[in-house]
């Protein structure tokens, strides 16, 4: 935690470098420091999944280095969401869902409704993607990939339930130099071509690739991970807007970092895939295949280094929503309780306090995430779930972009911290581009099957 008697005025931030606010109204802050990061690597780890590395690299195989550029925007809108996101918690000292509650009770229906939903297919969505390398790393194992499933699940609840947030943060830490390490070996392993790279970030789109570079830039970084952000700041201690400085910093190393994953999953797939026309399988099972060709071209060594990587981003993510979505739960369950029972709470000094860590519904949901999944391990998705998770998970980030514009452009936030221009037209663009995808999934689900 930083130093809390670093108040120089000499490094007092202006709210007009980015907002419409007198500089006069700004508060001083506390210097950011390189060595105080630690959420933003939390939201990279865990936004950066499986499922995010192989859109990209099939992006590559497929346009080779063209849609660069949209893997470089899907950071940039990113960065902006989770600005907005810590932005409201250190403005206003007051929680992401308490600021949900203040927009209407009809968003307390949507939210319950969804991280329920949500979680059930997640938690078998993350086990089983966690499975996947180790089952090719170790293929003779009893039980294969429900084995590898069960295990991952099982071990990524211990390490959250007898955790808190500074051990889960060196955990997170870990766990993105690995994959860091890896992917970006891999990349300059395979010798991209860095005229054609560069080329790639002028902003062109190949026919037919539409519907497929709004898909690359929206899915680059997280989801339902980018509202749990403001809890994590919270968690590492910084509650109010002297912290301002500090996550701003923090925030824009995390998508620095998840830039240089995209993009070097993009050489991959271009240098790798596109050179040879070689076509991978949508899903996390295209890693595996990656894998396959990797040993092919580089040999074993290569190859087992790519699995541990892919397990250690899909490991990664996992344990980030076992952590921060079961934050975001308690919160939910909490307000709620306490508002019935009349009782006023401070939530955002809770969760920096780690009381939240230890409540009944953040262990609840925990276990919501780990053991009703496991069913699904043995079953095929049923397809009313699916349709419901395809609903109400299209319908989210288009809920967050708008519902921070909403926020952060009202009296509920003091006017030095209000949304200007630049802010105002990315939460717009990211809420018009993430309405267009949704209504794509919404049509794009097999209805068919469910009627």
């Amino acid at each position: 935690m930083a130093d809390t008697t670093d108040h120089s005025t000499d490094d007092t931030y202006s709210a007009d470098d980015t907002y419409s606010a007198d500089e006069s109204a700004s508060p001083t802050t506390r210097k950011a420091s390189w060595r105080h990061i630690g959420p933003g690597i939390v939201v990279a780890a865990t936004g950066v999944g499986a499922g995010d590395l192989v859109a990209t690299l099939i992006a590559g195989s497929k346009f080779g280095y063209t849609l660069m550029w949209a893997a470089i925007v899907g950071c940039i809108v990113k960065i902006s969401l989770a600005e907005a996101t810590g932005r409201w918690h250190l403005a206003t000292g007051r929680t992401m869902f308490d600021g949900w509650r203040s927009l209407g009770g009809w968003t307390s229906v949507y939210f319950g409704i969804y991280v329920v939903v949500w979680g059930f297919i997640y938690g078998a969505t993350a086990m089983s993607s966690t499975a996947l390398p180790l089952v090719a790393l170790f293929p003779d194992t009893p039980g294969g990939l429900k084995t590898f499933a069960i295990a991952a699940g099982l071990i990524g609840l211990a390490l959250v339930w007898f955790n808190r947030y500074a051990r889960f943060e060196k955990l997170m830490t870990v766990l993105i130099g690995v994959k860091f390490l890896i992917v970006v070996y891999v990349a300059v392993r395979v010798a991209p071509d860095l005229p054609a790279a560069f080329a790639g970030l002028a902003p062109v789109l190949p026919d037919g690739s539409f519907f497929y570079t709004l898909g690359l830039i929206g899915g680059v970084g997280g989801t339902i991970t980018l509202a749990a952000y403001g809890y994590w700041i919270n968690s590492k201690g910084w509650t109010d807007a002297t912290w301002m400085k500090m996550m701003r910093l923090d925030n824009r190393v995390a998508y620095a970092t998840t830039g240089v994953f995209v993009v070097a999953m993009l050489i991959i797939g271009a240098e790798l895939l596109h050179a040879s026309n070689i076509a991978l399988t949508s899903g996390d099972k295209g890693l595996l295949e990656l894998g396959g060709v990797l040993e092919d071209r580089f040999g074993v060594f290569t190859a087992k280094l790519f699995l541990i990587g892919f397990c250690a981003t899909s490991f990664s993510a996992l344990v980030g929503v076992w952590h921060g979505v079961s934050l975001l739960f308690a919160d939910f369950a909490e307000r709620i309780q306490r508002t019935r029972q009349g009782i006023d709470e401070d939530a955002v000094a809770e969760v920096a306090e780690g009381r939240r860590e230890r409540s009944w519904p953040f262990r609840a949901y925990m276990l919501w995430l780990t053991f009703p999944p496991m069913g699904l391990l043995w079953l095929d998705e049923p397809f009313g779930l699916v349709i419901a998770y395809g609903v109400l998970g299209a319908a989210f980030m288009p809920f967050l972009a708008l519902t921070l514009v909403w926020l952060l452009n009202s009296e509920r936030t003091p006017r030095e911290w209000r949304n200007g221009t630049v802010s105002n037209s990315m939460l717009a663009l990211a809420g018009l581009l993430f309405l267009i995808l949704a209504v794509r999934q919404i049509v794009d689900l097999p209805w068919s099957d469910f009627f």
